[in-house]
């Protein structure tokens, strides 16, 4: 039997697999787009010419702080890459290190470690600059800007309202709710409180059909966000799209908005795979560390490839999970519910609340469609199987069982770099 050996996106050291030549469409991956040679240069140049709004450096002066948002572990911005062209740049125009604050948008994630922050955003400014994490179960730190026509009520975390100076920092990518990442995400959910984002993310706005990866027009989910980034403001952002080897390959500045949409728009040409019937095998990971070391994490994985899978087909997910299932609440979820079916009625009911549902809700949306194996080295068996998921001992032990089921005909699509790549049909 000939072979093809793929290596999907792992914990950190990645996870080699062989899999059927004859049977396998793909490797579906992101297209090639050259890294830039120079990338610190091009973050100084963006904040010089900047979309939509005037150069940093003269939105600056005359401004007494600024507060900038930066995203938690769990997405992997090259932050340090961004902040020191900016930092000089509010310290050319008059603002004291002592008076700037690189606040970490946790949304309800974790809280950062002190080895996080220094990851996250290098030594020197990680050890000089006033960095704090935000709380979204602390509704006495934020400021309510308002009830949206939608009814989300926007509490916004008060040291970014209270700022000055507003900035923003991030990474576009495919997002499974609000289409794409980056942008106005960074203000909700990155520093909204619970009381926010449990409605944004409720199931009136998650159950929406283009509530999903790619779409951006007729998304409740950011259309939402959005309206609640405006009512908080912001003066700047400065995002990044990132190729397979988390190279930079562009950078946008400027306003929230326009700039973010320029962002999208060459991404969505990077990450869109075009797959011509649906499969009935889905091998797929979700993108590596730090993005699959909680299971609440690696749902991502599932839904990114949902579009190409035949209604009863199945995901096989290789995903660390060094971190366990995810948070308390999360975990609880699990625990609560016998099965999915129970716990779409208990939030649609709207008498149900635990945060973090929303993920499970997602994954609800998967298993209405297809099965899940998970492949990890990082939760036991029982503990997977508690989770609505099969669990699996190899990728190739669950593709052989999988084409056993589906027949001689069956087709295997595999993503290395699992929601980095937005498969579609057609």
């Amino acid at each position: 039997m000939n072979t093809l050996r793929f290596k999907l996106d792992y914990g950190r050291t990645g996870l080699d697999v062989v899999l059927p030549a004859d049977r396998v469409v793909g490797p579906l991956e992101i297209r090639q787009a050259p890294p830039l040679e120079h990338p610190d240069l091009a973050v100084i140049e963006a904040l010089k010419a900047p979309i939509g709004t005037p150069p940093l450096l003269e939105l600056a002066r005359g401004k007494k702080n600024a507060c900038i948002l930066v995203c938690d572990i769990t997405r992997p911005v090259p932050n340090e890459t961004l902040l020191r062209p900016m930092l000089r740049t509010l310290h050319e125009a008059g603002i004291a290190r002592e008076d700037v604050l690189v606040l970490v948008a946790t949304g309800l994630h974790r809280p950062s470690t002190e080895a996080e922050r220094v990851e996250m955003l290098g030594m020197a400014i990680a050890a000089t600059y006033r960095v704090e994490d935000h709380y979204g179960t602390r509704l006495d730190e934020h400021t309510f800007l308002g009830t949206t026509p939608r009814g989300v009520p926007a509490w916004i975390d008060t040291r970014y309202v209270q700022a000055d100076l507003k900035l923003t920092t991030g990474l576009i990518e495919p997002h499974l709710m609000a289409g794409y990442s980056g942008g106005r995400k960074l203000i909700c959910p990155g520093i909204a409180a619970l009381e926010t984002v449990r409605v944004w993310h409720g199931p009136a706005f998650l159950e929406h059909p283009k509530a999903d990866c790619g779409f951006l027009e007729g998304n409740p989910v950011h259309e939402e966000n959005t309206r609640i980034g405006r009512m908080a403001g912001c003066d700047f952002i400065v995002n990044v799209t990132i190729d397979s080897e988390r190279r930079i390959t562009s950078v946008v500045a400027g306003d929230m908005e326009e700039a973010w949409l320029e962002g999208v728009r060459f991404m969505e040409r990077i990450v869109t795979v075009r797959v011509p019937e649906p499969v009935d095998v889905v091998v797929t990971s979700s993108a590596g560390y730090p993005l699959d070391t909680t299971f609440y994490q690696a749902v991502k994985g599932m839904t990114g490839c949902l579009p190409i899978v035949k209604r009863g087909g199945t995901i096989i997910l290789a995903a660390s999970l060094t971190e366990g299932i995810g948070s308390p609440e999360f975990t609880s979820l699990f625990q609560e519910n016998p099965n999915l079916d129970v716990f779409m009625e208990r939030i649609l009911g709207r008498d149900y609340f635990v945060m973090d549902q929303w993920q499970v809700e997602e994954l609800a949306k998967v298993r209405r469609h297809a099965k899940v194996k998970v492949v990890s080295d990082g939760l036991p068996a029982e503990t997977l199987a508690s989770c609505f998921v099969e669990p699996a001992s190899s990728v190739e032990s669950a593709v052989a069982d999988s084409l056993a089921e589906y027949g001689p005909n069956a087709r295997v699509a595999v993503i290395p770099k699992g929601p980095y790549v937005m498969p579609v049909l057609g």
